[in-house]
């Protein structure tokens, strides 16, 4: 993950086992994609474990970042995977 400013929040996505997209917020998606991988992070990614980080984005607080979560969640699961670079 590039450098990633205290202040600033990210919108993330993980590809988890099953094929399926889990869209979550945090300050640093580094440290909280550890968090899914050691199985203390949210109940979705325990019962599905995640293999890797499909997109990340930064927005600029996180009234932006929970608002832009809401949109991908909203997505059809081809409209997530077009998200991946």
């Amino acid at each position: 993950m590039p450098n990633q400013p205290k202040d600033k929040y990210w919108v993330y996505v993980l590809i988890c086992e099953g094929n399926n997209y889990y869209t979550g917020v945090a300050k640093d998606v580094g440290k909280r994609f550890a968090i899914h991988l050691s199985g203390r992070g949210a109940k979705y990614t325990r019962s599905f474990p995640p293999i890797r980080i499909a997109y990340s984005e930064q927005c600029l607080d996180k009234s932006s970042a929970l608002k832009r979560e809401h949109e991908i969640k909203k997505l059809t699961h081809k409209e997530k995977a077009k998200l991946e670079p």
